[in-house]
C-alpha cells in the first residue's frame, strides 16, 4: 500500500466517524439527556437561594 491509499482509507474512516458523531448528537433518543444537561448549571442557583434564605432566618 502506498501513501496515498493509506490517506484515502484514514480520510474515510474519519469522514463515517464524523457522520456518526453528528447522528449520535442529532438523535432524538438523545434529546431528553441533553436538554437535562444543558439546565444543570441553572439546577444549583435553586439550592443557593434556598440556602441563602434559610441562613437569613
Amino acid at each position: 500500500m502506498d501513501q496515498g491509499i493509506v490517506g484515502t482509507i484514514f480520510t474515510l474512516v474519519v469522514f463515517i466517524c464524523f457522520f456518526a458523531v453528528v447522528w449520535w448528537a442529532f438523535s432524538s433518543r438523545n434529546k431528553k439527556k441533553f436538554d437535562d444537561a444543558a439546565n444543570l448549571p441553572f439546577a444549583d442557583e435553586d439550592h443557593q437561594e434556598s440556602d441563602k434564605k434559610k441562613r437569613e432566618s
